[in-house]
């Protein structure tokens, strides 16, 4: 019975890490830094929030409750894989076209694009 209320603790604290993504993504300077921070935490409150999902039916399924809650387990672990696959992606996709729209990143930060393409061009 502990076990099956663990799923609340995770979950809360993936709303807390979910939080957390919304504001560094108004509070942090660039752009990249917020797709940054906003990229990392919200995975992590996303893991940590399908995680909850996943033993909440685990717990469920062993108590009796029926195939529904396995079947529910195998959904939402196809979703955390395409989610890892995905998300990595998403990022990279969206920093490399902020990059290539002539938005630079702020002085202090090191252009390591910038300068492989100078020594591929130049």
């Amino acid at each position: 019975m502990i076990l099956g209320l663990l799923f609340i603790p995770l979950l809360l604290i993936s709303i807390a890490f979910n939080t957390l993504g919304v504001f560094s993504l108004y509070r942090l300077p660039d752009v990249y830094t917020r797709i940054h921070g906003v990229a990392l935490i919200t995975t992590f409150g996303t893991l940590l929030s399908v995680a909850s999902i996943l033993l909440y039916s685990v717990v469920r399924y062993l108590a009796g409750h029926g195939d529904r809650f396995l079947v529910l387990f195998i959904r939402v672990l196809i979703a955390v894989i395409v989610f890892i696959i995905t998300n990595p992606t998403g990022v990279h996709a969206l920093a490399r076209a902020t990059h290539r729209s002539g938005i630079m990143p702020e002085p202090s930060i090191v252009d390591a694009l910038a300068e492989a393409e100078k020594e591929k061009h130049g």
